[in-house]
């Protein structure tokens, strides 16, 4: 099993990173800085709240004065690069969000980011100072440099995993759709993903206003079509009809369906809670021309109270020849997950083509039968 991503905060690398702190600033105490932070309660804290944990220690180790800490920290960022340095833009989030400091905030975060990521830092300067904070954000979206062109997409997405959400922006993403409009022919994939996934958030309080600027965009340039088609997943997964048509996946007549054959079958169909069940399909596409097809496995998951949430696996997704006959097979583990959790009782499995339910099965989910304790010996 891997370790959990907190570890890579260790002894060791707190001393390099001490170090290197060091090695800018000779009266820093890089032994003093690793007591400091691997205090009696370190073991207890979870990824984020050791990044916080190492700020703070810096505040109080760094010279008092922001300017002359951010210096040395700008000295630091040349020579540390990587996901673990998200404690430099953590440090001006927390340290540098006085109205006299913004100017310099914002060069070292533009500086950290090409380093590390400041997608988070971004986030509480943008809920206190939205429309300057923007306005940053738009000259961002011009630079030369690819990680800050992202972190001008990335740190205004509404529902960033893990960041503050921008309410307001969730409420109205007006301010947000010039800087997309400006990268959505970015020539950087790292960018388009993020253009991507911020109209991605988007569509899930605003789905009419991303299908528009779908419309609007498709066709225009083979990297805005790819963030088109990747922004519009949760909506292709939603089968909205009217995107559903617009990426071309073919829907059932009044008079003929899609599926003219379908059945869905799990093995075994009584499990425990953490083990695995195979899932076989098969289809038979109706005749004709070929049909863009989206094929998918539904799971009404029983969940605390009898209540039933509906999450979907996708299977393939693919163009093929009318009259097709398809089948293939999944593994499904049903272990609890840091983001799920199972429940006994009856779970419905659908099959779906195209959004439409073709065919069903039904398995028991039961607790583990846990062996008899061991007697002392």
């Amino acid at each position: 099993m891997a370790e959990p991503l907190k570890k890579i905060y260790n002894p060791t690398f707190l001393m390099e990173f001490g170090q290197t702190i060091q090695a800018a600033d000779p009266s820093f105490p890089a032994e003093a800085f690793v007591d400091k932070v691997m205090n009696e309660h370190w073991e207890e804290l979870a990824l984020k709240a050791r990044i916080r944990h190492i700020t703070n220690v810096l505040g109080t180790l760094l010279p008092e004065r922001y300017e002359h800490a951010i210096d040395i920290l700008l000295e630091v960022n040349r020579h540390c690069s990587g996901f673990p340095y998200l404690i430099l833009p953590d440090y001006v989030e927390v340290f540098g969000q006085a109205d006299e400091h913004f100017e310099l905030s914002m060069r070292a975060l533009e500086a950290f980011t090409q380093h590390s990521s400041a997608e988070f830092a971004v986030r509480p300067f943008i809920i206190q100072h939205p429309k300057r904070m923007m306005k940053q954000m738009r000259s961002w979206s011009t630079s030369e440099n690819e990680h800050v062109r992202r972190l001008a997409s990335e740190g205004c997405r509404p529902r960033l995993p893990w960041g503050q959400a921008l309410t307001e922006f969730k409420r109205d993403p007006a301010p947000i759709l010039p800087i997309l409009t400006q990268l959505k022919t970015d020539p950087s994939l790292y960018v388009r993903k993020s253009v991507a996934n911020n109209l991605n958030d988007i569509a899930k309080d605003h789905p009419e206003l991303v299908l528009q600027i779908a419309k609007e965009w498709m066709g225009q340039n083979p990297h805005t079509d790819w963030i088109v088609r990747h922004a519009c997943r949760s909506l292709i997964r939603s089968a909205e009809p009217e995107v559903m048509a617009l990426f071309g996946y073919t829907s059932a007549s009044e008079t003929t369906p899609l599926a003219m054959e379908a059945a869905v079958s799990v093995v075994p169909v009584t499990i425990n809670i953490g083990e695995n069940t195979t899932l076989r399909y098969e289809l038979l596409v109706r005749t004709g021309p070929p049909v863009r097809i989206r094929i998918e496995y539904g799971i009404d998951f029983v969940k605390a109270g009898s209540k039933v949430s509906r999450k979907k696996f996708l299977l393939s997704d693919k163009t093929v020849e009318g009259g097709s006959r398809l089948s293939g097979s999944r593994t499904h583990r049903w272990a609890d997950l840091s983001t799920r959790r199972h429940y006994p009782g009856l779970h419905r499995i659908v099959l779906l083509l195209n959004g439409q339910e073709i065919a069903y099965t039904e398995l028991q989910l039961q607790n583990a039968i846990e062996g008899p304790a061991l007697s002392n010996l």
